[in-house]
C-alpha cells in the first residue's frame, strides 16, 4: 500500500495507457476486417472487369463507349414504339357505357342493334352468310350464346364488349372487299355463357399479355376471287383497330352443284331451229293441166288418160322430210370472241387474325 501511495500517479497513467493500447488493438483489428472486406470486394470488381473485357462485342473503351450507345439505342426504340402507337389504336368497346360501369340491359340492347347493322351491312354489299340455324335465327357472327339471353356471367360484360366491336371491325373489312360470301368467325371464350353457345363459334387459342400489347386471336373463313382477297389484305393493313394478319390458307372452294353443271351444259348448247321442207316440183302433166285446164284429166281412169295414155307415168311421191341436225357443241367451244386466256375459280380462305391493343404507356 505504501508503494501505492508513494507511486499512485504513476499507477494510474500506467492503467490509464494500457487501457488505450487495448482499445487501439481493438480498432485495428476491427479496421484490419472492414479492410478484407474491401478487399474481397475489389477482387469481384476486378473479376469482372475482366469478364466484361472479355465478352464479344466489347463494352467499350474510352474511344468507344458501347454502354452509352447502348442506352441511346433504347431510346430510339422507345421513340419508335411511342410512333407506331398511332397504328395500333384500341377499338372502342361497344357499347361505351355513359356512367362508366356497363349494365346487361346497355348490352344486350347494342349486341341486337349490332348483329342486325352487320346483316343488313353484307345483305346490301351481296355478301353471303350462313344460312338460319334450327331455331329461325340468322347468324350472329359467334355471339349465339349471347343473343339469346339478357342475364350473363358476372365480369364478361367489359371484354364481350371489346370483342364486339372487333369482330365488327373484321365484318366491316370483308364487306368493303365484298367477299362472295361469310362461312364463320371464331373468337376467344371470355365467359361462362360461351360453353353453352356453338362449339364452331370458338378457338382454343388464349389471348396474350406481354410488356408492349395484348394479342388476341380470331379465326375468319370466306370465299372469294384473288382481287377480293387482296382487297380483304389490303383493308386490314389500313385498319385502325390493329388487325394483323398472323397466317393465311388459301385453298380451291368445293364445285358448284350438279343440277348448276347441267343446267350451264344445257345453256351452252346453241339452238339450231329446224329448216322447212324443199318443195317438190311439179310434173310435166300437172303442168299442162294448169295451163290448159285439164285438171283431173290425167287421173288413171279419166277419157284423156285413156286416149293419151299417162305419158308422166305415176306421179313422184315425195320423200320423207329428215330435219338436219346440228352438231354437238362442246363445252370449250369458243363462241366468238376472245379466247379465253384466264379461267379464275372461287377461293376457299382462312385467316388467323390478332388483335393488337397496346398496353398503357409507363
Amino acid at each position: 500500500m505504501d508503494w501505492i501511495k508513494r507511486n499512485l500517479y504513476f499507477l494510474i497513467g500506467s492503467l490509464v495507457a494500457l487501457a488505450l493500447m487495448g482499445l487501439a488493438g481493438w480498432y485495428l483489428y476491427s479496421k484490419w476486417q472492414l479492410n478484407n472486406e474491401f478487399l474481397g470486394k475489389l477482387d469481384e470488381q476486378y473479376v469482372e472487369l475482366k469478364r466484361l473485357n472479355d465478352q464479344n462485342p466489347h463494352p467499350g473503351s474510352d474511344q468507344v463507349n458501347n454502354i452509352q450507345a447502348a442506352k441511346e439505342q433504347q431510346k430510339e426504340m422507345r421513340a419508335y414504339i411511342g410512333k407506331a402507337r398511332q397504328y395500333f389504336q384500341l377499338c372502342p368497346p361497344i357499347p361505351v357505357p355513359e356512367s362508366g360501369k356497363l349494365t346487361p340491359q346497355e348490352f344486350s340492347s347494342a349486341l341486337s342493334r349490332t348483329l342486325d347493322q352487320m346483316q343488313r351491312d353484307a345483305t346490301k354489299a351481296s355478301v353471303t352468310l350462313p344460312p338460319k340455324d334450327s331455331t329461325g335465327q340468322p347468324y350472329c357472327f359467334s355471339f349465339a350464346a349471347q343473343s339469346k339471353s339478357l342475364a350473363y356471367a358476372p365480369g364478361s360484360l367489359a371484354p364481350l364488349s371489346v370483342q364486339l366491336a372487333e369482330v365488327k371491325g373484321i365484318c366491316n373489312v370483308l364487306v368493303q372487299a365484298k367477299v362472295n360470301s361469310l362461312d364463320n368467325i371464331r373468337r376467344e371464350r371470355v365467359s361462362d355463357d360461351d360453353f353453352k353457345g356453338p362449339q364452331t363459334d370458338y378457338l382454343t387459342e388464349k389471348t396474350v399479355t406481354n410488356e408492349l400489347a395484348v394479342l388476341s386471336p380470331y379465326e375468319v373463313t370466306f370465299r372469294c376471287f384473288s382481287s377480293e382477297l387482296a382487297s380483304v389484305l389490303a383493308g386490314f393493313s389500313a385498319s385502325p383497330c390493329g388487325l394483323l394478319v398472323k397466317t393465311i390458307n388459301v385453298e380451291s372452294a368445293p364445285a358448284a352443284a350438279a343440277g348448276a353443271e347441267a343446267f350451264a351444259s344445257t345453256a351452252a348448247t346453241p339452238y339450231a331451229p329446224l329448216a322447212p321442207a324443199p318443195a317438190m316440183a311439179p310434173s310435166v302433166e300437172a303442168r299442162l293441166a294448169e295451163r290448159y285446164g285439164m285438171r283431173g284429166r290425167g287421173a288413171p281412169g279419166s277419157a284423156f288418160s285413156e286416149r293419151y295414155g299417162n305419158r308422166g307415168g305415176p306421179s313422184p311421191v315425195a320423200p320423207a322430210y329428215v330435219p338436219p341436225v346440228a352438231p354437238a357443241a362442246s363445252a370449250s367451244a369458243n363462241r366468238g370472241g376472245l379466247p379465253i386466256s384466264l379461267d379464275e375459280k372461287q377461293l376457299k380462305v382462312t385467316l388467323m387474325l390478332i388483335a393488337v391493343k397496346p398496353a398503357a404507356s409507363k
